[in-house]
């Protein structure tokens, strides 16, 4: 289950620097990076 978890939160960092392409904010790329390292840890640990 874990790996379920960190493969959809690593994607919907993905998801979200896609996004990017709009205008961006810092509260937004906080949350990338956060999603980021959340989703590696929970998929590769």
């Amino acid at each position: 289950m874990k790996r379920v978890m960190g493969f959809a939160i690593f994607f919907i960092a993905v998801g979200m620097v896609i996004s990017m392409m709009l205008p961006g904010t810092f509260v937004e790329v906080l949350i990338i990076f956060i999603c980021l390292l959340l989703g590696y840890n929970l998929f590769c640990c």
